[in-house]
């Protein structure tokens, strides 16, 4: 029997993290979750209600000092003993498939694990060739990391892998404490009767999640917004460009969030430090970097994305193709006409 697992839904304050975590629940693809923050900031519980809003996927916690073979998979020793022939034993990351996958002090895993990890939960498939087997297998999981930055850095490449990054607050102010502590209580002195108490915001918050990941094709990826977040981008001077794409992902994942047609100035506002925090050299606020609404989002929706929505392959289709995956995707085709026409002498 499944023990009961604390709701999300419960959970006192940590609304930024709890919006980044419901985002990734939306759109896989944005690329997980790093949360710093100490040790006894409830960091497992939020993680564990993401696992709930997948439609009751696996929550896998990477076992500390696990080994590259108990975390990828390995020749199964016993069928190969026993009965001759080489057959593959899953690992970490097959039991994760369809789930989260939690990893705690992630910074204090070797970097060729922390590559490892990421490069999977991109793919969404794990490949294993060794020990004389060749196999893969689907591997789509949620990827949540957290770290103490006091106990040290994750490489900015690894920092950059990850779709959010997030800190928590320290020291939640008195009142938030005492109804954190409330709850606790409660729910370990009856779990059932509790997690019963909130059934039904749970539900409601799954249901929310669910129908903004059905809809979320449907929104376009247009040019307004796509100016408004590479201009912030090149400003923040961030390397690379997953920076660009995750923000602009994140927007739309926002946009679906709010029920909303296209993505708005307020979609791009609310995810800006989520997409920007751990990337920009710049040490302004995130949302300053972005130019007002009047200035960039023409207010008549009819007047955005005309070229868009005509089937130039700037609304990506719904389906779970390419999950977590930061391939190039089509730019809208105003955005082509102006590159064409920067290059022309």
């Amino acid at each position: 029997m499944t023990a009961p697992v604390f709701p999300l839904a419960a959970v006192v304050g940590a609304e930024p993290l709890k919006l980044a975590l419901c985002l990734n629940a939306i759109d896989p693809r944005i690329g997980g979750v790093l949360i710093e923050g100490p040790r006894g900031m409830a960091k497992s519980t939020l993680a564990r209600g993401l696992a709930d809003l997948l439609g009751d996927g696996p929550f896998i916690t990477l076992p500390l000092g696990a080994s590259e073979e108990r975390i990828v998979g390995t020749l199964d020793l016993d069928a190969a003993l026993g009965e001759g022939r080489a057959r593959f034993a899953p690992g970490v990351l097959a039991a994760a498939d369809g789930g989260v996958l939690y990893v705690d002090e992630v910074n204090l895993l070797p970097d060729h694990l922390v590559d490892l990890l990421l490069d999977v939960a991109a793919s969404g498939v794990n490949r294993v060739e060794r020990d004389g087997i060749s196999h893969e297998h689907a591997a789509r999981f949620l990827l949540v990391g957290t770290m103490n930055p006091e106990e040290g850095e994750l490489r900015p490449q690894l920092l950059d892998r990850f779709g959010f990054a997030l800190a928590l607050d320290s020291r939640p102010a008195p009142l938030e404490r005492a109804e954190i502590l409330r709850r606790r209580l409660a729910f370990d002195s009856d779990p059932a009767a509790f997690v019963a108490q909130w059934a039904s915001d749970q539900a409601q918050l799954r249901e929310r999640c669910a129908q903004a990941r059905a809809r979320l094709g449907s929104i376009p990826l247009d040019d307004a917004a796509l100016e408004i977040i590479t201009t912030a981008c090149h400003q923040a001077g961030v390397d690379g460009l997953r920076a660009d794409l995750v923000w602009l992902r994140a927007a739309r994942a926002h946009a679906a969030w709010r029920d909303a047609a296209l993505i708005e100035h307020v979609d791009i506002i609310a995810v800006a430090d989520f997409a920007l925090r751990h990337r920009r050299r710049d040490i302004k606020d995130s949302t300053s970097l972005i130019p007002p609404l009047e200035e960039r989002l023409p207010s008549d929706p009819s007047e955005r994305g005309k070229s868009d929505q005509q089937g130039q392959g700037d609304v990506e289709p719904s389906g779970d193709d390419g999950w977590g995956a930061l391939a190039a995707e089509p730019v809208a085709s105003g955005l082509r006409r102006r590159l064409g026409e920067a290059k022309k002498p």
